[in-house]
C-alpha cells in the first residue's frame, strides 16, 4: 500500500496565515506575583472587615456594661422586676420598659406579618402585571417615611380616632366580661401602648412586605407550575410549596422589622405615653418604653445612678435584640432538621 502527502493548498495557507496566533508564552514571574499579592491584600481587607465589625460590636457591648455598672452592682437583677422609677429617691426599676418594649413590638409583629404575608402574596400571585409596580413602589416608599412623621400622626390623627371609634365602643362592649374588660380600660386619649403598636406595625409592614416579596419571586417556577397542575389552590401553593422553599428569608425579613420595632423611638416617644408607672394590663393603659425612656431622660440625667440605670436600660435592650437573633437562629435550624426527617 502506498501512501500519498497531500500539499497544502494555498487557500488553506492563507486561512492559516490570517488565523490569530494564540499566546501560549506562560505568564512571567512578575505577573504572577502580582496576582497573588492582590488575593492575599483581598484576603486580609475582608478578614479586617469582620474583625472589625466583631470588635465594635465587643466594644458597645464593653461601654454599656462599664456604664451600666453601678445600677448593676446597687440592682442586680432585681432592676428587671421592679416598677419603681424615682430619680428623686435613686430608686430604678426598668419593668415598666421592658414591658412596654415587649409589648408594643409583639402586637406590631401580630398585626404586620400577616399584612405583609397578604401584601407579598397578592404582588406575586394575584395582582394584575399593570399592577405590581406601582403597587411595590408604593409599598417600598412608606420605608422612606421618617418616624417622627408617623409619630406626629400618630398622636394628631390617628389616636382620636382610636379613642372615638375603637376603645369607646370596646369599653361599652366588654364592660360586663370581667378579665375582658381590663384590657380596654383607661380614659379614652388615643395613646398608649396599643397604638404605638398600631404605630410600629405601620412602620414596619414596608420592610416585611418588600423581603417576602422578594423571596417569593425566588422560587423557581416550575415548582409552582407543578403544584397549580396537581390541581393545588394558591394558597396550598404558597403554604405547602413557597413558604417551605423561601423559610430563611421569610424569618429574615420577620427579624429585620422585629429589630425595627424594638429600636424605634421617636415615633412611640409620641404615642406611648411615657410614664413610668404601669396600673393595668389595659392595651390603652399609657406606658414606657427603653428607646423612649433613654431619649426622654438621658440628655437630662446627672451622673451616678440614674445614668448608670438608664446604660442598664441598653444593656437590656442589646440583650433583648441579641436574644431574639439566636431564637430565629433556632427556629430556621429546627426546620432544618425537620426537613432532612421528612427527606
Amino acid at each position: 500500500m502506498s501512501s500519498a502527502y497531500v500539499l497544502p493548498s494555498s487557500s488553506d495557507a492563507g486561512l492559516d496565515s490570517a488565523a490569530p496566533r494564540m499566546n501560549t508564552r506562560p505568564p512571567g514571574r512578575g505577573s504572577v506575583r502580582m496576582a497573588a499579592l492582590a488575593d492575599r491584600l483581598f484576603a486580609a481587607t475582608a478578614k479586617s472587615a469582620a474583625l472589625i465589625t466583631l470588635a465594635m460590636l465587643l466594644g458597645i457591648l464593653a461601654s454599656l456594661v462599664w456604664g451600666a455598672w453601678p445600677a448593676i452592682d446597687k440592682f442586680g437583677l432585681g432592676f428587671l422586676t421592679s416598677s419603681v422609677w424615682d430619680p428623686v429617691k435613686n430608686e430604678y426599676g426598668g419593668l415598666v420598659m421592658i414591658y412596654g418594649t415587649l409589648a408594643t413590638s409583639l402586637i406590631a409583629l401580630l398585626i404586620a406579618v400577616p399584612v405583609s404575608f397578604g401584601i407579598a402574596l397578592f404582588l406575586t400571585e394575584l395582582s394584575p402585571n399593570w399592577l405590581k409596580r406601582p403597587l411595590g413602589t408604593a409599598i417600598e416608599l412608606l420605608a422612606a417615611v421618617p418616624s417622627i412623621v408617623y409619630g406626629m400622626w400618630g398622636l394628631l390623627v390617628f389616636g382620636p380616632i382610636l379613642a372615638v371609634w375603637v376603645q369607646q365602643p370596646l369599653q361599652k362592649l366588654l364592660s360586663p366580661v370581667p378579665l375582658l374588660a381590663g384590657l380596654v380600660t383607661g380614659p379614652p386619649v388615643g395613646i398608649g401602648i396599643l397604638s404605638a403598636g398600631i404605630i410600629l406595625a405601620i412602620m414596619i409592614i414596608p420592610f416585611i412586605a418588600s423581603v417576602m416579596r422578594d423571596v417569593f419571586e425566588v422560587t423557581p417556577a416550575l415548582l409552582k407550575e407543578s403544584a397549580y397542575g396537581l390541581g393545588s389552590t394558591t394558597w396550598e401553593v404558597m403554604s405547602k410549596v413557597v413558604l417551605p422553599h423561601t423559610k430563611a428569608g421569610v424569618i429574615g425579613g420577620i427579624m429585620l422589622g422585629l429589630g425595627r420595632a424594638l429600636g424605634e423611638t421617636m415615633a412611640v416617644t409620641f404615642v406611648i405615653g411615657n410614664t413610668n408607672q404601669l396600673n393595668s394590663a389595659s392595651l390603652f393603659e399609657a406606658a414606657n418604653s427603653i428607646t423612649s425612656a433613654l431619649a426622654n431622660e438621658f440628655s437630662e440625667a446627672a451622673d451616678g445612678l440614674h445614668q448608670a440605670s438608664l446604660f442598664y436600660l441598653g444593656l437590656v435592650l442589646f440583650f433583648i435584640t441579641f436574644v431574639v437573633l439566636a431564637l430565629s437562629k433556632w427556629l430556621l435550624a429546627q426546620l432544618g432538621k425537620q426537613e432532612g426527617t421528612r427527606a
